[in-house]
């Protein structure tokens, strides 16, 4: 993988407003392909484009994202680019717990919407 510190990248802004749902609740700002799907850590947790959103924007699992940081961005071929970042996870005010997130998107360039989303998730050291 190549790292990517060129100009802005059409397919990481894709990417990148899926991190910003994270934080907004707002899946439907996401160019997100009807058949996308997600996989973390191997387990299918979205089947379909509808379906991711509707997490985005309601998921329980979502409201404890308290914040991202640290953002990196690569790329791997030509439809995939890559997030690897700290996610701050909490409730009440506080942040219980902080995670390595490296995410893989699917974003063809005839497309510009997610198609296939990969994460893996970790304990930050």
């Amino acid at each position: 993988m190549a790292r990517d510190d060129t100009a802005p990248d059409p397919q990481i802004a894709v990417a990148r407003s899926y991190l910003d749902a994270l934080l907004s609740h707002d899946g439907n700002s996401v160019p997100i392909a009807p058949n996308a799907v997600r996989y973390e850590v191997g387990l299918k947790t979205a089947v379909s484009g509808r379906h991711l959103r509707r997490s985005l924007s309601r998921g329980p699992q979502f409201h404890l994202v308290r914040a991202i940081r640290e953002v990196a961005w690569t790329r791997d071929g030509d439809d995939t680019v890559v997030a690897d970042y700290l996610l701050d996870a909490g409730a009440f005010g506080r942040t219980l717990v902080t995670v390595r997130v490296l995410e893989r998107f699917r974003v063809p360039r005839d497309d510009l919407r997610i198609h296939r989303i990969d994460a893996k998730i970790r304990l930050a050291r």
